[in-house]
């Protein structure tokens, strides 16, 4: 018996604006995501760096944490118990209808949902990057930094201007995995109900009972978002190696 698809229940009509809403969702709650994950994991290597024992502790125990809590566990108590413990006019005030909420492609930013699924998704991602450029940053070699540091750079300022820019040269890669990963992993948000792709692919099949279709477009629409990003992130870093490999090749 052939499979028939009708790939007009998902194409057409309010199908079709639930997945172009939870698409756009999804790459928004993904760059909010990454941009506090990206910000968090600097200030994580500068506190275990130059912070001494303590700042080694501290970021130890986050690392252990974040990495060790399954994210859909983080997303329920980021939603439903740390967010009652803000204060009630904060709460109140997130609630209320705001201009500034809105994001290209109509996605509400300002809300307890997008929110808490960006602050998980960045709190969760960053005790991975922490790890995965820490050992690139293993990776430069010791005469970079003996250098720096008898040209009298400060702990902050070796990490700053030496460190950091080789140590992500070095990761590159599995940084992009980690960003990938957490636009794969935004997919759990559905589970606080914030209406990114895979909550939308749901509500079609509930909606006129065209899950196939609806899982299909959303994989592909996963698989879209995911292959761009990569393109996003791996063209420069390519240009630059290929830049450095030519003038090494013109020097000589």
């Amino acid at each position: 018996m052939a499979l028939h698809l009708d790939w007009a229940g998902v194409l057409t009509g309010q199908p079709a604006q639930w997945i172009v809403s939870g698409f756009l969702t999804t790459i928004w709650v993904t760059i909010a995501g990454m941009l506090l994950a990206t910000t968090l994991t600097v200030l994580l290597l500068a506190l275990r760096l130059t912070g001494g024992k303590v700042g080694r502790s501290v970021v130890a125990v986050w690392v252990s944490l974040f990495r060790n809590t399954p994210l859909l566990v983080q997303l329920l108590f980021w939603y439903f118990a740390a967010w009652d413990l803000l204060p009630l006019n904060f709460r109140q005030y997130v609630n209320d209808d705001h201009a500034f909420s809105i994001l290209p492609g109509n996605v509400w930013w300002f809300t307890p949902e997008f929110l808490s699924s960006a602050w998980a998704l960045g709190l969760f991602t960053a005790a991975f990057l922490v790890e995965e450029i820490q050992a690139g940053l293993y990776a430069v070699p010791r005469g970079q930094i003996e250098a720096a540091e008898s040209q009298g750079f400060s702990p902050l300022a070796l990490f700053r201007w030496v460190l950091l820019p080789q140590g992500l040269r070095n990761a590159w890669q599995p940084v992009v995995g980690q960003y990938l990963n957490l636009m794969k992993l935004s997919s759990l948000a559905t589970g606080i109900g914030l209406g990114e792709l895979t909550y939308q692919t749901r509500q079609i099949e509930s909606y006129n009972a065209h899950a196939l279709e609806a899982f299909a477009i959303g994989s592909m629409l996963y698989l879209l978002l995911g292959l761009v990003m990569s393109v996003l992130f791996n063209v420069p870093h390519s240009w630059q190696i290929l830049r450095r490999a030519a003038g090494r090749q013109h020097d000589r």
